[in-house]
């Protein structure tokens, strides 16, 4: 049925771990002290404007902490560029399955770092979203808190995931359990090997709804430092498109871009960064069928070769599939595009959720992602000032956060923090080198 559409101490910032009685308050008072000393480049003016090109994870991550980290006495003023508005590319796409491990690698480049400050955000939003007039209706959710059950379903993975689970990262456990365990979680699973691997403090964000709360935490900061007495920061969204970076030099101090696979649309940088595209498609279900037992809500969601995203027991998001080389940015799924991606991923997704045949397709979404390039030392993001691409005449003024792919919403938030210590600091070099290594590439 095709129914209708519809982290401790980094670069002298001192960000507290949050918990859960952490509020965006405490943010507040920790901003009001900041230390962070910065360029020299801008110490011989009050204000500073910053431009983010990007509404998505990254260009919301790095507008959070250029807000939360700068001095207290700066006049700071961030717009965030984006046609597309808030979570309209492929940030907005993503499935929302978060975990620092790999069922390929051992544990991933830089997890704790990483997961730390992504659970900092996240708590962010979620304070944000309890706003009355956000708006968060009942069958909606930011984080989604049931966990994540991943069923081995080779050996390589049985081993890959077991040497993860004896090194797992004390705040993100890995449960080694039996195919019994298992359905005891998810009714029906089905264990190939009869082992899972059930990651209890994993979580399931709401692409869409954690961005826009966000970005509403962006605004409630501004507004709470107002009311401490430091009327000297603000944040706007510009929904319009920026066709070239020399339209912004006048007018903006510091330039980020945070375009995603969207970054080689600027002719200043078209086929200049050493990255990969790849369009992803997911399926939206429902299960229409009464007599169809309900996804339990205390259930985790799933990951194998096909991953699926619990939105509600009777709702799901099912992906994804990988187009490589793809330049088609639109979002817009055809139904006959969306029926033959369902025709992929269902027989993947059955193999360990049988019920997943019972559920109906209701439409599907697209993103191209900018992954990363290969090297024999891994895959890092692209970090770093780009005025030497740009040809800026000012030192340290464009910046860029690129190449994120698939782990975008893992790495985000402390990528967000790092760029955003480089840019008030004016230092490339408090980066750590693996992000920057791109330099040293052959370029497109």
């Amino acid at each position: 049925m095709v129914g209708g559409w519809s982290c401790s101490k980094i670069l002298g910032m001192n960000t507290p771990t949050i918990t859960s009685s952490t509020t965006t308050s405490s943010y507040v008072r920790c901003c009001s002290t900041s230390s962070l000393s910065l360029s020299p480049h801008f110490n011989n003016t009050s204000s500073l404007r910053c431009a983010v090109v990007g509404a998505g994870f990254a260009g919301l991550s790095v507008a959070w902490h250029l807000l939360f980290n700068s001095p207290k006495d700066l006049k700071l003023h961030v717009d965030v560029f984006d046609e597309l508005g808030i979570g309209g590319g492929a940030s907005g796409v993503s499935g929302g399955l978060i975990h620092p491990y790999s069922p390929k690698v051992k544990l991933l480049w830089r997890a704790e770092e990483c997961w730390i400050e992504c659970l900092n955000l996240l708590k962010v939003a979620e304070d944000a979203a309890k706003s009355p007039h956000f708006g968060l209706d009942t069958d909606s959710f930011v984080v989604r808190r049931t966990g994540i059950l991943r069923p081995a379903v080779n050996e390589k993975n049985l081993d890959v995931m077991k040497e993860n689970a004896l090194n797992c990262l004390s705040s993100c456990r890995i449960r080694t359990i039996d195919g019994v365990a298992a359905r005891e979680l998810v009714p029906n699973l089905s264990t190939p090997l009869d082992t899972a691997f059930f990651m209890p403090d994993a979580v399931n964000v709401n692409p869409q709804v954690y961005l826009q709360a966000l970005y509403l935490a962006c605004e409630n900061l501004v507004t709470r430092m107002d009311s401490t007495g430091y009327q000297r920061k603000s944040i706007s969204l510009q929904k319009e498109s920026v066709a070239s970076l020399h339209d912004l030099k006048g007018e903006y101090d510091a330039v980020i871009v945070c375009l995603g696979a969207k970054v080689d649309t600027l002719p200043e940088l078209s086929g200049m960064l050493p990255i990969r595209t790849c369009r992803g498609i997911v399926a939206l279900l429902q299960l229409h069928d009464v007599s169809c037992e309900e996804y339990p809500g205390h259930s985790p969601s799933i990951l194998s070769d096909a991953w699926v995203a619990i939105q509600s027991p009777r709702s799901l998001c099912l992906g994804s599939t990988w187009e490589w080389g793809s330049r088609n940015y639109s979002s817009s799924v055809s139904v006959e595009e969306a029926s033959a991606t369902l025709r992929e991923l269902v027989p993947k997704a059955s193999t360990v959720y049988p019920e997943i045949t019972k559920w109906s397709l209701t439409g599907a979404r697209a993103g191209v992602r900018a992954m990363p390039p290969l090297t024999p030392q891994g895959s890092f993001p692209l970090l770093g000032c780009i005025d030497d691409l740009v040809g800026g005449s000012s030192p340290s003024k464009f910046w860029l956060i690129g190449g994120l792919g698939s782990r975008g919403l893992l790495y985000h938030g402390w990528l967000g923090k790092l760029t955003a210590g480089a840019v008030l600091s004016g230092q490339e070099d408090v980066l750590p080198p693996e992000l920057t290594s791109w330099r040293k590439m052959k370029r497109k």
